[in-house]
Formats: structure tokens, sequence, C-alpha cells
């Protein structure tokens, strides 16, 4: 029995940590991981030496962008370009900051995820809750791909090329970089400076990446893990009616009570995951849709210049924000979908040939699930599939007026 027993925690151990697997690697650099009770005094000080550099880092090339956009007489282009740089890494840190202040949220979801690991026991059950896993850890692997890929490649290709400046007698031979800086602030033009700034500007790129990786990561294993959970308690339904039809004597009363309290379970975890996730997802709203609308402008305004490097690089990054947001919008819509699904299916059983007491039993299942947990942007709308194309047709509006008015 001991050797059962830890055959089985080894087993739940293995399946809890594949599911979370992906997010404990994404925000752990970053210092956002959350922190449990068993976390040692070292790697508590380790992950606020990693929040102390991030906000440092973002500081660093936020500052000098920011008074270049301000004291500079630039054209409109430049400003704008400069705005948008600003915004992504002050979006990136607003982000950042609202996952370190919902640690205790997000420790509780980790948690509920390692119990129902636990809870679930047969192997079918198991398999349904592996397969939703597998699914959550393709879309964070998308998710990271894509927004790497979109960024890094954008500071890099900007980062590789190089410019020759006169300073007095002098002709040097400088990198090109990716951020505005005030020249009063930093003397960039200089060798050792020159590559601290690119090191630094490209440095804090990454960590703004990151943290926007965790982000959507984070959403979509949550709401693929409830998703599967939902899934199991339908499977549960159907067993229970018809298990219950077919034997002459019923199943206690403990066993719908422990359906029902399952399916509490998975809405109150569905309601954990809201909690989490609103203020970031109606920031990313925000932030995508003016993301969306900049670089549409700077590729109408490049296009002439037939810069495939640039341009590239934009379509690139217009594709992650695309996909991201796409995916925040996706999971809202197929949670939503599944916690109604949950009423259909006890419905379409044949629970007309049970006894009146199961019967009232199975309408209160049919009348909570009635009641859906939406996910939501800062509970102002509604995360789905609708939502997505009023993104896009925002973005849209916003560049035509932005167009006109340049």
């Amino acid at each position: 029995m001991n050797t059962m027993s830890t055959v089985l925690n080894t087993n739940f151990n293995s399946h809890s940590n594949y599911s979370l697997q992906l997010n404990r690697w994404f925000l752990k650099p970053i210092g956002a991981w959350p922190l449990l009770s068993t976390t040692s005094r070292l790697e508590r000080n380790i992950s606020i030496i990693l929040n102390i550099v991030y906000y440092t880092s973002i500081v660093f090339t936020t500052i000098p962008c920011l008074l270049q956009m301000l004291l500079e007489n630039e054209n409109l282009y430049r400003k704008l370009k400069n705005f948008a740089t600003i915004m992504h890494l002050l979006f990136s840190c607003a982000n950042y900051t609202i996952l370190l202040l919902r640690q205790k949220d997000i420790r509780y979801c980790v948690e509920h995820i390692e119990t129902d690991w636990i809870i679930v026991t047969r192997e079918k059950d198991r398999q349904v809750m592996l397969k939703n896993a597998r699914f959550g850890r393709y879309v964070a692997t998308f998710c990271a791909a894509f927004m790497h890929s979109g960024t890094l490649c954008f500071y890099m290709a900007i980062a590789l090329k190089t410019e020759m400046i006169q300073v007095g007698n002098e002709t040097r031979i400088i990198h090109v970089l990716p951020v505005a800086v005030y020249k009063k602030l930093l003397k960039f033009d200089e060798s050792p400076t020159n590559e601290i700034v690119l090191f630094m500007q490209i440095w804090s790129s990454f960590l703004s990446s990151c943290s926007t990786i965790g982000i959507f990561s984070l959403a979509a294993v949550l709401a693929t893990h409830a998703y599967g959970q939902l899934s199991v308690l339908m499977v549960w339904i159907t067993e229970f009616v018809n298990k219950s039809r077919n034997q002459e004597k019923m199943f206690p009363f403990e066993k719908i009570g422990f359906i029902v309290e399952h399916h509490l379970r998975a809405l109150s975890f569905i309601s954990c995951i809201e909690e989490v996730m609103n203020r970031m997802c109606f920031l990313e709203l925000f932030r995508c849709t003016m993301a969306i609308c900049m670089l549409g402008y700077f590729i109408v305004m490049e296009w002439p210049d037939k810069d495939i490097q640039n341009l590239s690089s934009y379509v690139v990054i217009l594709v992650s924000i695309c996909f991201n947001i796409f995916v925040i919008c996706y999971i809202g819509e197929i949670l939503t979908e599944q916690c109604r699904k949950v009423g259909d299916v006890v419905y379409t059983t044949n629970w007309y040939y049970l006894p009146d007491k199961i019967i009232l039993d199975l309408i209160l299942l049919i009348a909570r699930s009635s009641v859906v947990i939406q996910i939501t942007a800062g509970k102002f709308f509604h995360l789905s599939i609708y939502t997505f194309g009023d993104v896009i047709k925002t973005s849209f509006v916003y560049l035509n007026i932005l167009r006109q008015v340049s």
C-alpha cells in the first residue's frame, strides 16, 4: 500500500508539474512566480533582486526615450515611434506589477491545480486533463515564440545597423539604437556607452516580453485546466445518470453531492481566474489596440522605402500581437461555452427515467450552469471572438484617423 501511494503521488506531482512547467519557466526568471510557504529565504531574496532588476531595466530605457520625445523638436512620425516604444514598456511594467500584486491569487490557482490532480484518480479522467494541459502548453509555447521572435527580431535588426557620425575632427562608427535616447542625458556616441545602452535596450525589451508572455501563458494554462475539469464533470454526470437508471439500487446521495461539489469547485476556480486576469486583460486589450494601429501606420509610412528588414519586423510583431489577443479572447469564449454545456449535458441525458428526487438534484445543476462566469477585461468587456473582431476594427479606425491627421 505504501508503494502504491508513493507511485500515485509521483504521478500526481509529475502531471501537475507538466501542466505548470512552462509558466514556472516564464515567470520565475523575472521574479513573478508566486512564493509558496515552503519557499526558502534565499529564494525570496533572489525574487526581490529580480524584481529590482526588472524595474531598473525598464526605467533605464523608458526615461531617456521619454525625454527625447518631450524635449527634442522632432517630426510627428519620430514622436509616434518613441511613443509606441514607451507605451509598450510602460504597459509591460504595469502588467508585471499586477502579477506581483496578484501573487496570492495565482498561488491559490497553482495549489488548486495540484489538488485537482490528486482528486481525479481515474485513468481516463486524467487523460482528459492531460489532453487539455497539453493544449495549454502548446498555446503558451506559441505565445512565447511569436512574442520573442517579433520583439527581438525588431531590436536585433536595428542593432546590427551602424552609422558614421562626426564628433569634432573624429569620425566614429556606432551602432544604431532601437530606442531613442536623449543626447544630453546619455552620451551614446562614445564606444563603451553605445554598446552598454544598446545591450540595456535589448535586455529591457526581452524582460518586457517575458512579462507579457507570462500573462498570456498563465491565462492559457489556467483556462485549459478549468476547461478540462468541466469536461471531466460532464463525463461524471453522464455516467451517474446511466448507472442510476440501469441499476436497481440507486447511488447514495453522496455521489451526486460529489458531482455538485466538483462543479462548484470548478466554478470557483474560474472565478479566481477572472479575478487574476481581468485587469491584465484590460491593459492588454488597450495596448494591443494601440499597437496594431501604430504598426499599421509605420508599415504604411515606410512602405515606399522598401526597407525589407523593418517591414518584416513590423509584420512579425503585428502577427504576434494579433495571435496573443486572439488567444485571450478565444479562451474566454470556450470557457463560457463550456460552463453552459454542463447544463446541456444534464438535459440531454436520460434523466426522465430517474426518480423525482434525483431529477430535482439534476435541475439544480442546470440552474447553476445557466449563471455563467465570464472572463472579462476589467469587468467592462466579455472576452470572446466578437471582442477580438472589435479590437481589430477599432485599431483600423484609429489608423485611418491617424493617417488623416498626419
